[in-house]
């Protein structure tokens, strides 16, 4: 295989190929077309039929997610020019700049399925190019050219049908795609198990690490502890609902009697253009995370010094969400004064214990573990999001150790727990590797590594330049029958009684002939 770079049309550089490759757009090898737009007007229309589209949402990186299939109202016209067929490739046209042109191969999944406009499809023209290798293309050594193509707004970055048809493409000798196909689906298969056999144990040490928490924050992480049979609720006239065993020993109390319980700052635009105020870090729901805080982004506010001295968070305060999907309400982290005069937003909570009645991290873990039915249960439900209000909040029935098993209970599940830490981030390593394995893998097949190339294979310019002449014979013949259709509708089109010559004129009766006018 021959080195260096040559330059194409775009100013993109192109690798120099094995013998018997060829550099083909994806204009040359397949049919790109766009899909159907959502018309409001046609959608209350029930005299059209609810058709299956695929929609971005559908179209994962060399996937098809078909969990949720929405339909959609269009004339049948429009059913027939968008449906897919099995071996077409889609793509995506917008979205975040990392994730365009990801798709995968239709496989003829669901009958009479279109896609929508922010969906492209490339229709293969002959056996230029295995479909599912050129997916695999796209999803991978393609992706540099799609990020550096694209345009970019605000958010969202997207790709014009125009610029994507222009996609440099490295093509194998039909023989040679067969072979790495081959290949290809077995070391990819092999990857997928592994992955998926990760992915399983990433969930099963999650489920210990919630179990290690719950039990180390009831005080029943101690294999001697004794759990009490019936745990009494702490107010008959309130809903705890089901609460979960403790320790002999350990009792329950409210949140509000343990803990002082506040709410956030809430940004005033207006504030933030006013220099003479103090700008400080503050933290948001996206800071919060399930038992950790992630500080990799901290925003800033202008508040006023008296807001700061209120909000300003102290070491061992905890943080709780207020709203978002309901399975993340009331989680979050302890504060460790990691930034000085760090205050938080209205959607976090915080809460101080008093007295030090309990230790911060038996606290922190009950409210991301055994806690978190409690908090779904109460939430508030509005179109896409859950909320949970203060006073609610502050009725969190939370367990209290004893004041001389706290400290015990704490280093016992600091030391389950960062085991399974040290776990769960080998698990992820491995996870990590797996997906730089599969890159490596997909750019040996690109530039002709994965397996060897055989002299006798019909190089694939031959195979380009016959479909580019199929194609230009039947271009000439979609415009000769085009033409014919014409001309049949102009022969067969009425003549007008002005020019019939046997029309018989009555008595009396002129011709009306046409006028001139001359500039």
């Amino acid at each position: 295989m021959s080195a260096g770079k040559v330059e194409n049309g775009s100013g993109v550089g192109r690798s120099r190929l094995p013998d018997g490759w060829a550099w083909a757009t994806l204009d040359d090898l397949a049919e790109v077309a766009g899909g159907v737009t959502k018309d409001a007007k046609r959608q209350s229309d029930p005299s059209l039929p609810g058709v299956p589209y695929l929609r971005v949402a559908n179209v994962q990186r060399m996937k098809l997610d078909l969990g949720e299939v929405a339909t959609i109202r269009v004339p049948a016209d429009a059913v027939e020019r968008y449906r897919l067929q099995p071996g077409d490739v889609l793509m995506t046209e917008g979205g975040d700049r990392d994730k365009l042109g990801r798709g995968w191969v239709w496989e003829g999944q669901i009958d009479t399925c279109i896609h929508q406009n922010h969906v492209f499809r490339a229709r293969i023209t002959g056996s230029a190019i295995e479909p599912k290798l050129l997916a695999l293309y796209l999803n991978s050594v393609a992706r540099p050219w799609l990020e550096a193509n694209a345009k970019q707004s605000v958010n969202l970055a997207s790709i014009s049908i125009s610029k994507i048809k222009q996609l440099p493409v490295a093509v194998p000798p039909i023989a040679e795609q067969q072979r790495i196909a081959v290949v290809l689906d077995a070391h990819l298969a092999r990857l997928d198990a592994i992955e998926a056999k990760l992915s399983a144990a990433l969930e099963h040490l999650d489920a210990l690490q919630n179990s290690t928490m719950a039990a180390a924050a009831t005080g029943l992480i101690d294999p001697k502890a004794v759990p009490a049979s019936s745990p009494p609720s702490p107010d008959a006239d309130l809903d705890s609902g089901a609460l979960p065993e403790l320790a002999k020993g350990w009792r329950w109390s409210r949140l509000s009697d343990i803990a002082e319980v506040v709410g956030g700052v809430t940004k005033d635009s207006k504030r933030q253009a006013d220099e003479a105020l103090p700008e400080v870090p503050y933290l948001r729901v996206a800071n919060a995370q399930r038992a950790r805080l992630d500080l990799s982004q901290v925003t800033k506010i202008r508040v006023p010094a008296k807001t700061l001295s209120k909000l300003r968070l102290e070491s061992g305060d905890l943080l709780l969400t207020e709203g978002g999907d309901r399975d993340k309400l009331g989680r979050g982290w302890i504060w460790e004064d990691q930034i000085e005069d760090c205050i938080h937003q209205n959607h976090l909570f915080r809460a101080r214990i008093q007295h030090a009645i309990t230790q911060p991290k038996l606290l922190a873990w009950y409210t991301n573990s055994a806690a978190r039915g409690w908090f779904e249960s109460h939430a508030k439900q509005s179109v896409n999001l859950a909320s949970i209000s203060m006073s609610k909040v502050r009725n969190l029935p939370v367990p209290i150790p004893p004041q001389a098993e706290q400290l015990e209970a704490v280093a016992a599940g600091e030391r389950s727990l960062g085991h399974l830490t040290v776990l769960a981030e080998l698990t992820r390593q491995a996870v990590a590797h797996t997906a730089t394995l599969r890159r490596v893998l997909l750019a040996d097949a690109f530039s002709g590594c994965l397996v060897p190339q055989d002299p006798a294979d019909e190089p694939a310019e031959d195979l380009l330049k016959r479909i580019r002449v199929e194609r230009e014979i039947a271009e000439a013949e979609r415009k000769a029958a085009r033409k014919a259709a014409r001309s049949r509708a102009k022969a067969a089109a009425p003549v007008s009684a002005a020019r019939r010559d046997d029309t018989t004129l009555a008595d009396g009766e002129q011709t009306t002939l046409p006028l001139e006018f001359n500039s």
